[in-house]
């Protein structure tokens, strides 16, 4: 049977010298989320909190978000490259590093980060490395990208547990990065809030079939 040809550097993220050059100023974006109204960039209200999640296309990984109440806004952009203020043609072209990527601003007072992360876990498949399902690349790596120790610290923790889950049901080793949060970059207008402008959009969004109970 035929099988699509990826690109090697696809599958790899590129060094610095590699890296496409970007640019020095902001690409344009929307100011305003079309479904929750709120305001997409900082200033938020306080006692906020931030988390950016990669799981793949990030159309279906914002409307995921989105919808769970204590969500104050959600955006999708870029992160976790070397090429500054990258487009979308940019990132997919496999040359700035970037992870296609989902800022979820939350209430801790509304919806725990545990919540968020179950919804993260069950949500995708983090064992399949540089892809997620038929979408191949390093823009779809499974990736957890924190704001603070306590946060790094409840991601690592909820990463052993799933793995553990995956082990007992044969499944692969879990890929998932974790790190502190690099510069966010905001995708353009177009991305934001996808699938709310077009019901019918792609959304490659699968999980495992594996469930993370509470801790």
């Amino acid at each position: 049977m035929f099988q699509r040809r990826i690109p090697e550097h696809k599958l790899r993220l590129p060094n610095a010298d590699e890296a496409l050059p970007g640019r020095s100023s902001a690409i344009p974006t929307s100011h305003t989320h079309c479904v929750l109204g709120t305001p997409l960039q900082p200033p938020y209200p306080e006692g906020m909190q931030q988390i950016v999640l990669g799981m793949g296309c990030f159309w279906g990984v914002e409307r995921l978000f989105w919808k769970i109440p204590g969500v104050y806004t959600t955006a999708v952009g870029y992160t976790g490259g070397l090429t500054p203020n990258p487009t979308y043609e940019e990132v997919c072209s496999g040359m700035t590093g970037h992870n296609e990527v989902v800022l979820v601003v939350f209430d801790p007072e509304q919806v725990s980060l545990d919540t968020l992360l179950k919804a993260f876990w069950e949500s995708h498949d983090p064992t399949q490395g540089m892809r997620q399902g038929n979408d191949l690349g390093t823009q779809y790596r499974s990736g957890i990208y924190v704001s603070d120790p306590a946060q790094q610290m409840a991601a690592e923790v909820s990463k052993a547990r799933f793995a553990d889950l995956l082990l007992q049901a044969g499944k692969e080793p879990v890929t998932t990065e974790i790190r502190q949060a690099p510069t966010f970059y905001y995708a353009e207008d177009y991305h934001q809030q996808y699938l709310h402008k077009n019901p019918g959009g792609y959304c490659n969004l699968a999980g495992t079939g594996i469930c993370l109970p509470p801790s």
